[in-house]
């Protein structure tokens, strides 16, 4: 099960927690702090590609509309489907039921090259 604690962070804000060769990708509770009530979030398609820094989602607040970035490279394998009717759940919570999408990642050492927990926290102060 992922955690805030167990996962890695990207400087643009996106998390990872890889089991295997598949990676489930969210953004950090900092960041649904920032974006504010989102209202809409325009995921990935199941079978897309994405590169590590890509753009592949949009989540929207009453306030803005946030790109999302692929914190990986590889294929999109899931999105959250519960998202599609309840796009509070990134507010409720960001590293549980308020993940975006899993990726079958395609360069593994992409992984080591995020963020602990702690650096993350680090680089939001």
């Amino acid at each position: 099960m992922h955690t805030a604690e167990n996962s890695k962070y990207a400087k643009t804000h996106e998390w990872a927690y890889l089991e295997g060769d598949v990676a489930t990708v969210g953004i950090s509770d900092h960041a649904q702090q920032e974006i504010g009530d989102i209202v809409f979030i325009d995921l990935p398609k199941v079978g897309q590609q994405v590169s590590a820094g890509q753009n592949c989602c949009v989540i929207e607040s009453v306030k803005s509309a946030s790109e999302i970035y692929a914190p990986l490279s590889g294929e999109v394998t899931q999105v959250n489907e519960a998202l599609k009717t309840e796009p509070g759940l990134v507010n409720q919570e960001a590293h549980g039921k308020g993940w975006l999408f899993k990726i079958k990642v395609s360069a593994p050492a992409e992984y080591e090259s995020l963020m602990d927990l702690a650096a993350y926290q680090a680089s939001v102060k």
